[in-house]
Parts: structure tokens; sequence; C-alpha cells
């Protein structure tokens, strides 16, 4: 997975920009910033989730040192499961697979063989009935 995608308020949003929205929260944008962003938070529910949640920051100082705990979390996390997946997946064994197909060759070849003795000793049953003559009286 690309780091970028891992990366909570990374630079590469195209929607938010970062430093817009600190500014807001510290009071330094314009007041026409300051109003463009609320109409971007009235139209966006997330954006309007992440002021929020920034506003509810007790020290708003410290929100970088956040952002970068919750990136290495999230990368953790991530490696996890993706350690998790690669153990689930059945890895290359070619040995594996030719013994499967051994085995399931095999069992095709006696269902064969064992069909064909049946079949055999049916028809040699069923002959040896015939050849049998019905005693005579005289």
């Amino acid at each position: 997975m690309d780091n970028d995608l891992k990366d909570i308020l990374s630079n590469s949003n195209k929607d938010i920009d970062n430093q817009k929205l600190m500014d807001y929260l510290m009071n330094q944008l314009s007041k026409k910033d300051s109003h463009d962003l609320e109409q971007d938070m009235a139209a966006d529910e997330f954006l309007n989730d992440a002021v929020e949640g920034l506003q509810k920051l007790n020290n708003k100082k410290d929100v970088q040192a956040y952002v970068d705990q919750l990136n290495m979390d999230l990368q953790k996390q991530t490696a996890k499961n993706k350690k998790r997946k690669e153990k689930r997946k059945l890895k290359d064994q070619p040995f594996l697979y030719i013994s499967i197909i051994i085995i399931l060759l095999l069992v095709v070849i006696s269902f064969f063989v064992i069909r064909k003795r049946i079949h055999a000793k049916k028809n040699a049953g069923s002959s040896a009935i015939t050849l049998v003559a019905p005693p005579t009286n005289k």
C-alpha cells in the first residue's frame, strides 16, 4: 500500500488544505477565507466533522503530534493486517500442487480400475450362469 494513502491529513488531499484548517482553528484566517471555509464545511460533512474534531482538542499546537501518532498507529495496523493476510495466503509451493495433482490422478485411475473389475466380475458371473444347462429328465 502506498504510504501517502496511510497518512491522515496528508498534503495530497485536494479537498482539504491542512494549513488552512489549522489557521482557521487558531483564528488566523481572514474573514473572507473563514467564510469560504465555513461554506465548504456546510457543503461537506467530512470537512465539518474534521473541523469539529480538531476544535475539541485542548491544545491546538499539538495537532501535528497527534497526526504523527495517528499516522504511526495506522501504519502499524496496516502492516499487522498485511502480515496476517500473508500468513493466510497459500504460498507458492510447487511440490504441494504436484502432490495434489498426483493424488487426484490416482483416485481417478483407481475409480476406473475398480469399475472395470466390478463390470468384469458381473459379466463373468452372468456368463457362468448361462453356461450351466438345466438337468433333463429321461
